[in-house]
């Protein structure tokens, strides 16, 4: 299995990731601004076993899925400089819904997972902001994604993104800190670090998820951890 993370990520991120898959490091050069310019979740739009990527993915990426017989579409518009452009792949897929702001999505999402619902949110930065965890269970950063996911019947949990760190900014988004791996939540710092860290264990534990802390400092808003 391949994980590809922000390249910035902390070392000791990096390092304990290889216990779970090889670690990809991912970065792009003058497409995006720089605080998301290593961050998959504004290239790669992944669920159902499909990925959708920005065509303006940088080649050596191209490569990885084509060598390894990754199936993936590409893109109808590439990930640009500025908001909202900056956000067009960054949906959230589960296997009902595409949680996304339509007026940003590129069309390609739309065309290649015809069979689920959208439910429209104002936030372009949904992945930044969500994590699916399974069925009608998510974490989130926003409140206008978790009011939006109630109004589906769903069962988002908010955690404040406070405390965050994304560099260049005041804070980032809880979902780029996270990732899923079968019963693991992924988490790119320690929660003692993070304001709301007991809150997040807690109920991390109690839906039946097992937190992974994976290295001891703040939270790292990566763009979230793509696993391939």
């Amino acid at each position: 299995m391949f994980i590809l993370g922000d390249a910035r990520l902390p070392l000791a991120v990096r390092k304990n990731l290889s216990h779970y898959g090889q670690f990809i490091p991912f970065y792009t050069r003058k497409l995006v601004y720089d605080a998301i310019s290593g961050h998959p979740d504004i290239f790669f739009c992944s669920g159902d076993r499909q990925l959708v990527v920005a065509p303006n993915l940088p080649e050596e990426y191209l490569q990885l899925l084509k060598n390894n017989g990754i199936s993936f579409q590409t893109g109808n518009l590439p990930a640009e400089n500025r908001y909202p452009h900056t956000a067009r792949y960054n949906a959230v897929i589960t296997s009902d819904f595409i949680i996304h702001h339509p007026q940003i999505t590129d069309k390609r999402i739309l065309e290649t997972f015809t069979d689920k619902k959208l439910i429209a949110v104002k936030q372009g930065y949904v992945r930044c902001n969500l994590l699916h965890l399974k069925e009608d269970l998510f974490i989130t950063s926003d409140k206008g994604i978790e009011k939006a996911l109630k109004k589906e019947g769903l069962q988002p949990e908010y955690f404040s993104p406070e405390g965050i760190v994304l560099p260049g900014f005041s804070h980032g988004f809880l979902g780029g800190c996270l990732g899923l791996y079968e019963n693991k939540i992924l988490i790119t710092g320690s929660l003692s670090h993070y304001p709301e860290g007991d809150k997040l264990k807690q109920f991390i534990q109690k839906k039946g998820f097992q937190p992974v802390e994976l290295y001891d400092g703040p939270l790292f808003d990566g763009g979230g951890l793509l696993l391939l």
